[in-house]
């Protein structure tokens, strides 16, 4: 099976050269899967050149326009359909490609893909989700910010999206799943999500119930499911955190010589640290819930980061993850009429 990958070379703050780099360091990973650069053709050719890179190392699809990062999702619709962002889409639309990668406009993107691609049937929204670490491993949350508000529905929804996610993605028999709440205690919360929690608890034989934030990192789920308000609030301030304890330990080290001296003892431990909670090692949100893999890189992502979001849309592809989403939603509506 030929895994086929769209990469937006104009979206992203170090486009297109960090597109070039994860491209290369995702193609050592997966020497049969090929990657076309989507974007302004002189633009990526003078930066393969730049880049010592033969210019029919990947293929090429020429777009002539670029959507800003801080361009208003509305605006790109309507004024930018030969952008890298549409153009993109409209490969996977049209099967040319498996997968769209792009650390361009989140908000564009978003919009774009939903309007080309659409919706899986019996699927409301898309949801945005992303692999976070955890001590056990690593936890899958969404949503984390397409939708601020949600109903029940599009909860049992997500819980399904995540479900079908553990299971094929990650081979889990059975992933627990579990709602974020502040509280694990059935009555707490606002009344969606109590709702939701009642459906689930009769409808979904791996739901676990309530989860607080800590467990997200903690362990003892492997699906987290909320709003996209709740969620990316909640991921925002784990990144911030874990700047914040990156800052402090190098102040620590750096205050006098022993402090100086004990971190060249402390260096390996150190550097394990760093490459466990490295941001680049779990970059690429996924846009389940669409009609074809799209997969959002970070807009500052650099080539070690890119390369991590292309390497999660191969893995979607290649486990045919929305197919079996799309599989599941059928008997999950035939539940709902009963």
């Amino acid at each position: 099976m030929t895994i086929t990958i769209a990469l937006d070379a104009m979206g992203g703050d170090h486009a297109p050269r960090a597109v070039i780099d994860g491209a290369l360091l995702a193609e050592k990973r997966n020497p049969k899967v090929q990657f076309i650069l989507v974007g302004q053709e002189e633009a990526i050719h003078k930066e393969l050149d730049q880049a010592g890179v033969a210019r029919d190392r990947f293929g090429i699809r020429h777009a002539s326009q670029v959507v800003a990062m801080d361009e208003k999702p509305a605006t790109a619709m309507r004024t930018k359909r030969d952008s890298s962002i549409r153009v993109g889409a409209n490969m996977v639309k049209s099967r040319e490609v498996d997968a769209l990668v792009s650390s361009g406009n989140t908000g564009a993107l978003m919009a774009i893909a939903r309007y080309v691609l659409k919706t899986l049937p019996g699927i409301d929204r898309p949801a945005i989700a992303s692999i976070v670490p955890s001590i056990p491993g690593k936890t899958l949350m969404l949503d984390l910010g397409a939708n601020v508000d949600c109903s029940v529905d599009h909860l049992c929804q997500f819980t399904l999206m995540g479900r079908v996610f553990a299971e094929s993605y990650w081979g889990m028999d059975n992933p627990r799943i579990g709602l974020l709440n502040i509280g694990e205690e059935e009555m707490k919360g606002n009344e969606v999500v109590r709702q939701a929690g009642e459906i689930l608890k009769q409808t979904e034989k791996f739901f676990i119930g309530n989860v607080e934030a800590t467990d997200v990192f903690l362990g003892g789920v492997d699906v987290v499911v909320c709003d996209g308000f709740v969620g990316n609030v909640s991921l925002k301030t784990a990144e911030g955190v874990a700047k914040m304890l990156s800052h402090f330990l190098k102040e620590a080290f750096g205050q006098s010589l022993l402090s100086k001296i004990g971190y060249l003892f402390a260096a390996p431990a150190l550097k394990k640290f760093r490459s466990r909670v490295d941001p680049r090692e779990y970059n690429g949100a996924l846009l389940l819930g669409l009609n074809g893999v799209v997969v959002k890189s970070h807009g500052g992502a650099d080539g070690l980061a890119f390369s991590t979001a292309i390497q999660t849309a191969v893995k979607l592809a290649t486990h045919q993850v929305t197919d079996k989403i799309r599989q599941n939603v059928i008997p999950m509506q035939e539940a709902e009429k009963k």
